[in-house]
């Protein structure tokens, strides 16, 4: 190609002079810069605003859809905006669940589970597609015949969402009815010598139900009266079977990301020789 003065301009100094696009500004990156802010500021409300906090926690959630249609709308689909997307979901779903363990202390081993089996299989299936799948793979796309499930799973964008957003939706739940649930948060309650009668007084304080009157439980009645837990035991009764199942696939995505390194590790052993026949 000829410049104005009748030389020809290289394509590498074409492409030099081209403005270079920052990535880090593409719209489904800066949805993904709102979730973690939102997140961030649904962890500063946990403790004792469960009202806001879940508002925050859910509109996070929920933009998580978003920045893959504008990805896909605006052809800005990028390998740092699929791992933000990523990291993001860990972070938060783990900060909420570190949450449920200190409000459920009896049950905190299995809040500990559940956070280190969903950031060790989605670290181990990230990494087992990048490495062995080459540098054009996405941890989305998955070969049919590794696995039918984890290709329903990331392929149909329906499922995928419906898993995530009733999964989360449970430990929403969960965490709603830790401020209402005297069932499931005993402390709620006082446990004094003098029980209360009913309708003595008719609008009893704060210090008089909870045992510390700037527990979480009784900030929030002091500031909304009341919260009722019938709604969140729907929501989590509604939730948990869809919950279970997220877990059953966070276990086949360990197992087959682990199967799949180990494939490779065999395939690089058997290359360099290994192991080494024994000479007699």
């Amino acid at each position: 190609m000829a410049n104005g003065n009748g030389r020809a301009v290289a394509p590498a100094q074409r492409r030099a002079e081209e403005p270079e696009e920052n990535i880090f500004l593409f719209i489904p990156n800066l949805i993904g810069y709102s979730r973690i802010v939102l997140a961030v500021t649904s962890l500063y409300y946990m403790p004792l605003h469960p009202r806001t906090c879940t508002f925050l926690y859910s509109v996070s959630c929920l933009l998580d859809a978003l920045d893959g249609f504008a990805a896909r709308k605006f052809s800005q689909s990028t390998k740092f905006g699929a791992v933000l997307d990523m990291v993001t979901d860990r972070c938060t779903t783990a900060c909420l669940l570190v949450f449920l363990a200190s409000a459920f202390p009896r049950w905190s081993i299995v809040f500990q589970g559940l956070i280190s089996l969903d950031l060790a299989s989605h670290y181990m299936h990230m990494y087992a597609t990048l490495s062995m799948g080459g540098s054009g793979q996405s941890h989305k796309k998955i070969d049919e015949s590794r696995s039918w499930v984890l290709k329903m799973y990331y392929s149909n964008n329906i499922v995928l969402f419906t898993l995530c957003a009733l999964n989360e939706l449970f430990f929403i739940a969960l965490y709603l009815l830790s401020f209402s649930s005297p069932i499931l948060s005993p402390s709620l309650l006082q446990t004094a010598p003098t029980s209360l009668q009913p309708g003595s007084p008719a609008a009893p304080k704060p210090s008089m139900l909870f045992i510390s009157p700037w527990s979480a439980g009784a900030m929030e009645m002091a500031r909304a009266n009341k919260m009722d837990s019938t709604i969140p035991w729907i929501l989590a009764s509604v939730s948990f079977p869809v919950m279970a199942l997220k877990q059953v696939i966070n276990v086949v995505q360990l197992v087959k990301a682990s199967k799949w390194l180990a494939e490779g590790d065999r395939e690089a052993r058997r290359k360099a020789g290994l192991p080494k026949k024994k000479s007699l």
